[in-house]
């Protein structure tokens, strides 16, 4: 029984820490680590492997750049090393078919002859030719400089040709002469009828070309080849090659298929990383590739290392972005439920309930700008409840329909910028008008908003007050001018008004103008306009100032007048051109035989679509009476 004693501890010591496994599994916090870190763990991992595979996308793309950029250098000196015998040869061909051009030419030889790399030059005539010359010039030879020039070395003189053209530049053979590879540049010489009459051959040593290519830094460490557009290997590091692919290699059989499509790339082998990777790049000057062929460990080496150290700092930072996210989303879930809550109250209509301000971070930062938020929203609210009862009083305020005057048609609108404003129209019975005659009064207070509607709510008053006790238009207004200065003298204010009496029996309107635009009067006879001017200030400025009535026998049957407020002409589109009088006149004239009401509509229509997506920056206010 003994020896079976440290087994049975063993075996309760093990049940007893199942136990407290299990009792730990059900606790919150392990259900919170499984539940949310474990994922939030995975996540990390899989946004490591999206960035290591686009990081060795990118170191991949900046290999075949630099692989580029050097096979570009290497083709570039070739290009700048044939490109000096061919530039010479240019000059030689803009000689063709001039007179007296033979001494140039034979110096153009010369010269060509001369550059580095250049062996021998040949100008060989066609067999058709009755001579047959064939001049050779060779490095360190000169042209006489006779009367008659000759090349040294050779026979014959300088031909006259038409125009020339660059025939071929021949792969490097072996030359018995100078004993060592060379590359002929041939140009065709033809007459006026297109037909050859010689071939122009220039000479150049191939390792002269090649020369800066075979000793680049690549070209020693990896293996390379010059290759013409079919694949033969005009020069490589692997002298035993004929063709590019003849050993079968699919990294070359692919770089040979692409080099025949494009004018440069690069081609990756197999393998991750790949095997071998390839680059080519086609020169300018001659139909010629360099191709260059790299181990892939090698080349890719970077992206190997890279990837062992993304993988242990990628660990260690996901564990620490693990105890980070636990030590403080348990606090910040609890701030932001807070806040969560506290909105849907405000949803609800209660401000009562705002979230306590537990720290000074982030979170403690969004909780009282949260808590500024609401304060302020509920006194705009307040505001805006304010408001909307002003702007209910202030529209109550305007007549509720047109007057009906028999022989008048008559129609007024009022449109504001905001809640409410300061543009005033009113149709008013006079205390001595008599039946059918009829006062119209239209305002505009300067500026807009809630200050501008309260001094346009005591003109009213004032107005209406006023005209009911006996005295002419003129004296109203101006009983009313030296009331309303008792208000304005310290802040300015001021309003201007338009009042009208008129009398459709006598054809005859009175009326005072208190600095307002005058009154557009349309006559459908003589398709014309007049305005209904005189003198007189705005409101509100000088309390001693007498206002002047004016009196007009103009009302005849069809004519149209409008009274309207700046805001009218002024509005402007998203262009900032103002709408302006003249539209309104020809809104006047197109609709003039329609009921004023229409009329005001169709003004109010253009007004909105001339505006576009601009906001309206003045009230508008309009009364149109037509005679019937």
């Amino acid at each position: 029984m003994a020896f079976l004693m440290p087994q049975l501890r063993g075996a309760a010591y093990r049940r007893i820490d199942e136990g407290r496994l299990m009792i730990r599994m059900k606790s919150l916090q392990q259900r919170y680590v499984l539940l949310l870190l474990l994922p939030v763990a995975a996540l990390l991992l899989g946004m490591g492997l999206v960035g290591f595979v686009y990081a060795r996308k990118n170191l991949l793309t900046q290999w075949k750049q630099a692989a580029i950029l050097g096979l570009q250098q290497a083709a570039h000196e070739v290009d700048m090393r044939l490109s000096r015998p061919k530039e010479w040869l240019e000059m030689y061909y803009r000689t063709g078919g001039e007179h007296q051009a033979a001494h140039v030419q034979e110096w153009i030889l010369t010269q060509l002859v001369q550059l580095e790399g250049v062996e021998r030059v040949h100008l060989i005539e066609s067999e058709e030719r009755s001579d047959g010359d064939m001049f050779h010039l060779r490095r360190g030879q000169h042209m006489d400089q006779g009367p008659h020039s000759r090349m040294t070395g050779g026979r014959g003189h300088m031909m006259r040709f038409h125009r020339a053209r660059l025939a071929e530049i021949t792969p490097p053979r072996y030359d018995s002469v100078v004993e060592h590879e060379t590359v002929s540049i041939i140009s065709e010489l033809n007459d006026v009828n297109g037909k050859t009459i010689a071939r122009l051959e220039v000479v150049v040593r191939f390792d002269y070309l090649v020369e800066k290519c075979l000793a680049s830094p690549w070209w020693q460490t990896h293996r390379g080849f010059l290759v013409d557009e079919s694949g033969r290997v005009l020069a490589g590091t692997d002298r035993d090659r004929s063709y590019l692919g003849d050993n079968n290699n699919p990294l070359e059989l692919a770089t040979l298929q692409d080099l025949k499509e494009k004018p440069s790339g690069t081609v990756l082998g197999k393998g991750h990383p790949p095997d071998e990777v390839s680059g080519f790049y086609r020169l300018q000057e001659a139909p010629w590739i360099i191709v260059m062929v790299a181990p892939g460990k090698a080349i890719l080496a970077p992206i190997v290392r890279f990837r062992t150290y993304y993988a242990v700092t990628g660990s260690l930072f996901i564990l620490i972005i693990i105890l980070l996210i636990r030590l403080v989303t348990g606090r910040t879930v609890s701030s932001i439920k807070g806040v969560s809550s506290a909105a849907d109250n405000i949803a609800r209509g209660r401000y009562d309930f705002l979230p306590a301000i537990k720290s000074q971070d982030e979170v403690g930062q969004l909780i009282r700008n949260f808590n500024t938020m609401v304060s302020q929203l509920q006194e705009r609210m307040r505001l805006k409840e304010a408001m909307g009862l002003a702007m209910e009083v202030q529209q109550s305020l305007f007549p509720k329909e047109a007057p009906d005057i028999e022989g008048l048609d008559i129609s007024g609108k009022s449109i504001y910028c905001d809640e409410t404003g300061g543009d005033y129209y009113d149709f008013l019975q006079f205390s001595q008008s008599g039946n059918g005659r009829i006062g119209v009064a239209v305002g505009d207070v300067a500026g807009h908003g809630i200050s501008a509607a309260l001094l346009m709510t005591t003109v009213r008053s004032l107005v209406r007050s006023r005209v009911v006790q006996p005295g002419t238009p003129a004296q109203m207004v101006t009983d009313v001018n030296r009331l309303l200065c008792n208000d304005t003298s310290e802040t300015g204010n001021f309003m201007t008004l338009f009042l009208m009496l008129i009398d459709p029996d006598k054809a005859e309107v009175r009326w005072v103008r208190a600095g307002h635009e005058p009154a557009m009067v349309y006559d459908p006879e003589s398709d014309g306009f007049d305005e209904l001017h005189g003198e007189g200030i705005a409101l509100g400025v000088d309390e001693t100032w007498s206002y002047q009535e004016h009196t007009r026998k103009i009302w005849t049957d069809s004519q149209v007048m409008l009274i309207g407020t700046d805001g009218i002409w002024e509005t402007e589109n998203p262009l900032g051109e103002r709408f302006g009088k003249e539209r309104l006149r020809q809104l006047v004239r197109q609709h003039r035989n329609r009921t004023s009401g229409e009329i005001v509509e169709a003004i109010v229509d253009a007004l909105s679509t001339f505006r576009q997506t601009a906001t309206q920056q003045d009230d508008i206010t309009m009364v149109v009476i037509k005679r019937l």
